[in-house]
């Protein structure tokens, strides 16, 4: 089906681009990660990558012409597909103007200070509508150069760090520490140092209808002056500053962070801090040194006690994404018993070779690819108007982390070797733990495939990861008697499970598939033919 493809917002401040060059002209295939076009922003020229594969079927901004953001600037589809209703529906309406637009125009509104630059919450995925700040890595007062890290935003599928395109003074903090606020909604302000904001954000909020608790230069102390640096930066709620991956290398790691030194900006722990960190011992807590005792709630013997732990914008987007799946696509489930003794022997002779390092999963992956290609059916999705065969194979690998599940995206799936599998699997599950993903990282399955069996999980089911029409649940292998020519012999075997759209996929489709699955697993040398 024909998608349409708008002008995106390549800067926080961006409100109309200019085609510069298109790279792709009509009739042209279309990859999904192809740069279709160099974008003029406001401040840069940046290329401009698809999000969709097909045919470029249109394009409605030429070379050289502005237009705002989100205007209709191409559309890819099908090879000669009719794409002559999305042009007369027009291109989809642009997007509201942002509150420091609102403000400026509205005859009550104060007159904005000279010089200053209003930052808003960015958007930082393609389908992040709200985020929420995670870490303030600047505070009002605070020089603010180009390309410094302003905060770290979390999203709907990551935490990411938001760097400012602007120099100044941090004048006004709009969102605090743990708040969250719709994109486009007053972030920041930067401009001269000592200029006055307090009337144009009070202005700003007004217009825009919020609520805030702001923090402004009047209420915040000054910066701590360059001797701090070389001691951990520690805010007044004990927060330390320290980058995402920082904070996940110390705990599997089982450091304290506080201890740690920050080398960067500021004083802020990064990576090799706490890589190079040497611990040191801490004393047992006692009368003279009550400041060591690990504080924790006293709990008399058969009280009840619970504590509050404030949702995620991540944990609140797999609600909403996983609650949507399991009420409107009925799902039904298919199990089938695998023997994996030749998988067993195949894989102790792949990991034998050098630099080679092949898991269970990768094997199944790579069974799951060959299979969708014989099956389809399965690769699919369901619109109200048709049902979508994929005949591309991206398969999503779900990836537990600590805020709830990512499933990050192999593209191409059935093109991979055993050996690339792996590789790819082990850097994107490292990229998600560490929060490093990146939304196009994230984008575009076709299948998705669940693995508990290295927690001993034998069977289990999961829900299916829309809009895809299946996912596949694999369990542990086990040990135990089974039947061959005849004879009890000891084997080895692996539950699977295939969740179903049943608005996609039928029974006996699905059925179909797992016998495929099964055959590739229990005879691996037809994965390498």
């Amino acid at each position: 089906m024909a998608t349409i493809i708008t002008m995106p917002r390549l800067s926080d401040t961006m409100t109309e681009g200019t085609v510069a060059t298109w790279l792709k002209k009509v009739g042209d295939t279309i990859k999904e990660g192809d740069i279709l076009a160099e974008i003029e922003t406001d401040k840069a020229t940046m290329e401009f990558e698809s999000f969709n594969a097909g045919v470029l079927l249109h394009i409605g901004i030429q070379e050289g012409q502005a237009a705002p953001v989100d205007s209709l600037l191409a559309i890819i589809g099908q090879p000669g597909e009719d794409f002559s209703a999305l042009l007369s529906s027009g291109s989809p309406a642009p997007s509201a103007p942002s509150v420091v637009e609102d403000a400026i125009s509205t005859p009550e509104a104060v007159a904005a200070p000279a010089g200053i630059q209003v930052i808003t919450m960015p958007r930082l995925s393609d389908t992040m509508t709200t985020g929420t700040v995670a870490t303030w890595l600047k505070k009002v007062g605070d020089t603010v150069k180009e390309g410094d890290i302003l905060a770290e935003i979390e999203t709907d599928k990551a935490t990411m760090e938001f760097e400012s395109f602007h120099s100044g003074t941090l004048l006004y903090v709009g969102i605090q520490e743990g708040e969250s606020a719709p994109v486009d909604q007053v972030l920041a302000i930067i401009g001269p140092a000592g200029t006055d904001v307090a009337a144009y954000a009070q202005s700003l909020l007004a217009t825009a209808g919020t609520v805030q608790t702001p923090v402004a230069a009047e209420s915040v102390a000054q910066p701590a002056s360059a001797a701090a640096v070389d001691t951990p930066q520690v805010q007044d709620d004990g927060r330390i500053f320290a980058s995402p991956l920082a904070r996940q290398i110390a705990k599997e790691k089982g450091i304290d962070i506080k201890q740690v030194k920050g080398s960067g900006e500021n004083g802020r722990i990064v990576k090799s801090d706490v890589e190079n960190f040497t611990a040191i011992p801490v004393a047992t807590a006692t009368a003279s040194n009550p400041a060591e005792t690990v504080v924790k709630p006293f709990v008399p013997a058969g009280a009840e006690y619970s504590e509050q732990i404030k949702n995620s914008q991540m944990r609140k987007t797999i609600a909403r994404r996983l609650s949507e799946s399991i009420f409107t696509a009925p799902h039904f489930y298919l199990t089938i018993e695998v023997a994996m003794d030749e998988a067993m022997k195949s894989r102790s002779v792949i990991n034998s070779v050098p630099d080679t390092k092949v898991s269970f999963n990768d094997m199944v992956i790579k069974a799951c690819a060959m299979a969708l290609k014989k099956h389809p059916k399965v690769n699919a999705q369901w619109n109200d108007d048709a049902i979508t065969i994929n005949h591309h194979v991206h398969i999503g690998v779900a990836v537990a982390v600590e805020d709830g599940l990512v499933v990050p995206v192999l593209r191409f799936t059935d093109q991979m070797g055993l050996s690339q599998i792996g590789s790819a699997v082990k850097d994107l599950a490292g990229k998600a733990r560490n929060k490093k993903l990146q939304p196009t990282e994230m984008e575009g399955s076709t299948f998705t495939v669940s693995n508990l069996g290295m927690f001993g999980i034998t069977e289990f089911t999961s829900i299916i990861n829309q809009p895809n029409a299946a996912i596949l649940s694999v369990g542990a292998i086990i040990q135990k008697p089974v039947v061959r020519d005849g004879q009890i012999v000891v084997g080895h075997t692996m539950k699977v499970t295939l969740a179903c759209d049943h608005r996609s996929v039928d029974g006996a489709t699905g059925a179909a598939f797992l016998q495929t699955l099964r055959a590739y697993l229990e005879h691996p040398v037809t994965m390498l033919a």
